[in-house]
């Protein structure tokens, strides 16, 4: 009987265990924001591997045309052109370089998009065109969110603004059985480097990966119970049913 009890109290405490306190659960409950150190800018710094689409443009339409180069598929038969000819994108090479039309080489992995207009602007200007207009995106800049999220996967962000938050939206937000401290991996130079956030402070605001930059990982631990579940078996289910008959049988026995 004494071994019968036993069994029925660890069955006991395991249920217990997996109920998530309410501190755990909600979202920016403690520390007060500091406003000044909260800021609305953000910006993105080019890698190697980010596949930039540059738009040059200027009131002398001939004279941007060597620098707008269309990317076409030729059949091999009749040699024409197949689909619509799709504007050119520049990957930025392992060495952080593209190879941009008459310039040649340029070294712009770790330059800003500001600093990358400024570097074409001052190598167009007079020589090629006068006063030009730049634009540049990025046209595979994704984030990755895993881990006890409802959706976890890769995310196209198009306007290449996301914040942390964003990403945990993107992904159905976090299951009642993650944990509310995530990590944001990111590469910065040759290495990864981890970032640890918590979604039960304010502070999360201030953070330097709040703003989320191309390529970064978004990941949600889950809590101790959840990951004690994912050892159990098939079985589990059976097992809880054999403890409630016990309950019942001791029930009765010690009347």
């Amino acid at each position: 009987m004494q071994k019968v009890k036993k069994i029925v109290l660890i069955l006991f405490i395991t249920i217990l265990s997996s109920c998530v306190s309410k501190k755990d659960i909600i979202y920016f409950q403690n520390d007060q924001v500091e406003q000044a150190k909260v800021s609305n800018s953000y910006k993105t710094v080019f890698k190697p591997d980010d596949l930039l689409q540059i738009t040059v443009s200027a009131l002398d339409i001939e004279a941007v045309k060597p620098f707008n180069l269309p990317a076409v598929t030729y059949a091999t038969t009749t040699n024409s052109v197949i689909g619509t000819p799709q504007q050119q994108a520049y990957l930025i090479d392992n060495k952080g370089y593209i190879d941009f039309p008459l310039l040649g080489r340029l070294k712009i992995a770790g330059l800003t998009r500001s600093e990358t207009i400024k570097l074409l602007k001052n190598k167009l200007d007079p020589d090629y065109i006068k006063k030009p207009t730049i634009n540049i995106i990025i046209s595979n800049f994704k984030i990755t969110v895993l881990g006890d999220v409802k959706t976890p996967g890769s995310y196209k962000i198009p306007n290449e603004r996301i914040t942390v938050l964003d990403a945990i939206g993107l992904a159905g937000d976090l299951n009642i059985s993650g944990i509310r401290n995530i990590e944001v991996k990111r590469e910065e130079g040759n290495k990864i480097t981890t970032y640890k956030l918590d979604l039960r402070s304010n502070k999360l605001f201030t953070s330097p990966v709040y703003y989320l930059q191309q390529n970064d990982i978004v990941y949600v631990q889950p809590n101790k119970a959840r990951s004690q579940s994912a050892s159990y078996n098939q079985n589990t289910g059976l097992f809880i049913s054999i403890g409630s008959v016990l309950i019942s049988l001791i029930s009765i026995l010690t009347r």
